[in-house]
Formats: C-alpha cells, structure tokens, sequence
C-alpha cells in the first residue's frame, strides 16, 4: 500500500468541479494528488513519515492562478519604488517625495508609482518643474497609476536626451507647452526613452525581485501566474533570463507562463519555448497591445468619446501590420493575446484572429483577449464563434469612480462595461487576474469584486454582471488554468494533478462575502513541501 506524504483532513474542500465545497479528505504523494476520499477511506496511507494538516473546518483548494499580471513591473513597483497611490494632491506627492528623496532602491534613479492627477481633482497634467524643486541633481521616473503615463523631472529629460526637438516614437506622446518644450509627461512607448536609463537592474537584483515576488505571492495563495511584457513604454523591464535560472537552479516554487512581445520576429520566442519546458516555467504564447486606455482617450471605441467628439481613440499599430503578425505567430502554433480595453479594439482582435483561422485554419487556439472592459453587444457572439478567451480583472471595476467611464463611453454601452457573467453565460472562457500591479495582487480582492461588483467606495456597478463565490473561484483557478493549457495538471482537486494547495483561514463558504476583503492563507503546499503563512 502506497503512503502518503501529506494527508490533509477536516477540510472544507473546494475541489472547482462543483459550486459549493465538499467533505473530502486528500493524500498527497511526490508533490502529486494521489487519492481523495472520506478520511477512512485514506487512513491505509498514513505512513510514520506521513504529514497529517488538520484543516479544521477551514476552506481547502487549488492555488490561486493569475490570469493576467506584470511580475517585474509588480515587484519593482512594490517593493522598490516609492507608492504614491494615496497622495491626494500635487502637494501630497511632494511631500511624500521630500520623506523619500536620499531613498535609493535599486540604483541612482529614484522610481514612483501610483500617481494619478484625476483622483486629485485636477485635469492638467503635473510637470518635470514641480519635481525639480526636490530633486535638482537626481533623476526621477514617476509611473502613473494605469501604467500608461510617466512623470519624470528635467534631469531625467537631460539624461534621455529629451528636448524640443525629440520625436516621439510610434504610439507615444513627449507632451510639450506651447513653447514647444517638453513638460515632462511621456504616454505609452515615449516612456521607454526614460526606461531604458532607469530600469537597469543587476542580475542581482532581477533574482532578489523575483524572489521576493515568489514570497509575496504565495503567502496569498497565488501559486501560478501569467506573466506579461507590460508595453513597449517599459520594454527594458524583462526578466526573462532570471526566471530560467532560479528555474534552474529549483529555486522557484510557482509556476510562471509567460508572453514575450509578439512584434514580426518570433525567433526570440520560439527559442524561449524551446528552453522553458519545466513544469514551473513555460512560454504561454505572445502579447501585443492594440490599444491603450479609456482614461487617456487611446481606448480605440466603436462610437466617439463622449467627452471628446470626434475622438475614437488609436491603435498600436496598423491593420495591416498587426495582420500579418497573427498570422505568422498563429502558423507557429502560439497562443496570441492582445491587449483591448476599447470596443473598437476588441472588434479588431476578433478581425485579426478570424483571418488567422481563414489563412491558417481552425485549431483550439485559445487565443486571447484581455481586459475588455467595453465591448460592442454585436461581438458577443463572435468571441465564442472563433474560440476566443474573454481575459478579466474583477478587480478593476474598483477603479470606476477615479477612471469614470460612464463619463467617457456613451450611455447606451453602459450596460457593456466590464462585463463578467455575460461572457461566462455564453460558455466563453473567462480566467480572472489581477492585472498587477495596476490593482493589488491579492486574488480575494479580485473574487470580492466580482462576486459583489462594488467599487472601492461601495458602490455597485452593472449588478447583472454578479457571479456566485464558486464561480468566481473557478475562473481563478481551473479556468485560468485552462487559459494556459494546463487544466490537465492545475486548477482544480483531482487525482493526478499537481498539489498546489491552500488552506484559508476560514471557511469562505459560511462567512459574510465581506469576509473575503479580511481572508488569509494559513497554509501553502507547493512543490511538494508545506509552508505555513
């Protein structure tokens, strides 16, 4: 009779086959789910060595997968940058930059994250000007709180050679006064002329970063993760190489997919392929962004901006380019995900993956969609038609009232807005993520969201669009691992799949859903070893 290395009992287990959580108890062998059953059924593989977790009544399940997220980006902007999502003012960021000023990080360049002048009450742009005043003699790179957008201060400029007469490149924005000089606000892939000066990183320090995001996201249950380049405006920020060798070396405990850039030379991607093929690191396919965000008015919509008529925002790229790269990475039988907040910019991924299929024929490609916070009700159907994955970050409905885009996006999409449960009712793959560090990493804010719909303030938006906690959980789990091609080894309590198991500290199923904004993890199995949190 086999034994078992782990045995886990009294659990409130929720497998993700079923809505509600069951009484089972679960054998663990060489980091794989062995056997499942009553505790008699188990109690011939307890061994001397056996480890046995009384789970105590609390929620048992898989380990949280994070469709969508910015690993490099996450950590440097957590834990090596200075946070300023809770300043309310120009003068509230100041302030904290003056606390922060002789902090160094990661190198000479002092780097910010989380600004936003529209929770500040104030339209216009801030300038390098109002940050020279603390930092005449030091660079400094201050990252919006979308992503989308740089502050930075006149040295910066200098050092990047910014001045009058610099030209933005393709899909970015150096903005200038009147006079012509640039302010010190850079949009999109204007930011990586700053970028690639800030961002560089000791091998050192990528390895201690990404380490350091191991720890952060297991002690929130998160044991796999979509890892995606954030845009061409932070394209120096990869860390491609150091994932291969933690890989190596057994150091990683989670298991990372990632989409390198999808920009007309698949060689670097397929060679990547080729070389991360371990059960903890894999290529998932390639990314690219068709459009930007509603907030910035690059959203691109099927009808004009409400507040700005005539405007229907832009793409990345052309038709016609990104045409001819979908076909060419779907040849090669890679999953392609595109970035596509606007209407407009989900119509066209729909376009781009149906002259896929017309060139290259139908496949399960699971090709991808992501963010789709609007979309035209005439493209439900297709994204089911051609096999598309609807990829959504509940979480970001929190974010409504400081990205209003009520205000923006014309009253008859408004039902179409972040949608969920409509795509879920249309039998359409929809993996939840968190899209970290835009929005906290943290998966039970991500299932508060969506179960309840409310925004940060209370509020509750489009209520049609509620799903119940099982399937909030289900597309955090066995639907994101589905979204990777993996749901024959992850996303669900089967025997034969691996063990990436956490306990709660509750039953999340008996407890107020508010519960969920409080819940922690008190155990992790990953790797075939236990962690207490």
């Amino acid at each position: 009779m086999t034994t078992a290395d782990i045995i886990i009992k009294n659990g409130a287990v929720f497998t993700g086959l079923k809505e509600q959580p069951e009484a089972l108890t679960i054998a663990i062998k060489d980091d794989k789910i062995f056997k499942t059953g009553s505790e008699a059924d188990l109690t011939s593989m307890i061994g001397d060595d056996t480890m046995i977790i009384d789970a105590a009544g609390k929620t048992v399940m898989t380990g949280f997968h994070d469709a969508h997220m910015h690993l490099i980006h996450g950590v440097l902007f957590d834990d090596y940058s200075v946070a300023l999502s809770d300043a309310k003012s120009l003068a509230e960021v100041q302030k904290i930059l003056r606390e922060n000023k002789d902090l160094y990080l990661t190198g000479d360049w002092l780097i910010g994250m989380g600004w936003d002048h529209l929770a500040w009450g104030q339209l216009e742009y801030p300038t390098a000007q109002d940050l020279d005043e603390i930092f005449p003699d030091r660079a400094v790179i201050l990252i919006h709180a979308e992503g989308h957008y740089a502050w930075v201060n006149s040295l910066a400029l200098k050092i990047a050679g910014i001045d009058r007469d610099t030209v933005a490149p393709d899909y970015g924005i150096i903005v200038k006064d009147d006079a012509g000089n640039p302010t010190g606000i850079l949009i999109e892939s204007a930011i990586s002329l700053i970028g690639k000066y800030a961002y560089q990183f000791s091998d050192e320090t990528k390895k201690e970063m990404v380490l350091k995001f191991q720890e952060h996201a297991l002690s929130l249950g998160v044991t796999a993760v979509n890892e995606f380049f954030m845009s061409r405006a932070h394209e120096t920020l990869f860390a491609y190489d150091t994932y291969k060798t933690l890989d190596d070396a057994d150091e990683l405990k989670m298991r990372i997919h990632v989409w390198p850039p999808m920009n007309g030379d698949l060689k670097p991607a397929i060679e990547m392929r080729e070389r991360f093929q371990s059960p903890y690191l894999q290529v998932g396919g390639v990314k690219q962004f068709i459009d930007g965000v509603i907030t910035g008015h690059t959203a691109l919509m099927v009808d004009e901006y409400k507040d700005a008529p005539g405007n229907f925002g832009e793409t990345g790229y052309s038709y016609d380019e990104l045409e001819k790269w979908v076909i060419e990475a779907d040849a090669e039988e890679f999953q392609i995900r595109f970035h596509s907040i606007g209407d407009g910019a989900v119509r066209m991924g729909l376009d781009l993956f149906e002259a896929a299929q017309k060139v290259n024929g139908i496949r399960d490609s699971r090709h991808s969609l992501e963010h789709l916070e609007v979309i035209d009700p005439q493209d439900l159907p297709r994204l089911k038609q051609l096999g598309v994955q609807a990829s959504v970050q509940p979480a970001h409905i929190a974010l409504m009232p400081k990205e209003s885009h009520i205000d923006r996006v014309i009253d008859s999409k408004h039902d179409y807005i972040y949608n969920s449960k409509t795509f879920i009712d249309q039998g359409i793959l929809v993996p939840y993520a968190s899209d970290y560090p835009i929005t906290e990493l943290n998966p039970f804010l991500g299932v508060y969201h969506a179960v309840t719909r409310h925004d940060y303030e209370g509020n509750e938006w489009n209520p049609k669009e509620k799903v119940s906690l099982g399937t909030a959980l289900q597309a955090y789990t066995l639907e994101a691992a589905k979204s990777t091609f993996r749901e024959k080894e992850l996303g669900s309590i089967e025997v034969g799949k691996y063990a990436d198991i956490i306990i709660l500290d509750r039953d999340i199923f008996s407890r107020p859903i508010e519960d969920l904004k409080v819940t922690k993890v008190d155990t992790v199995i990953t790797a075939g070893k236990v962690r207490e949190i």
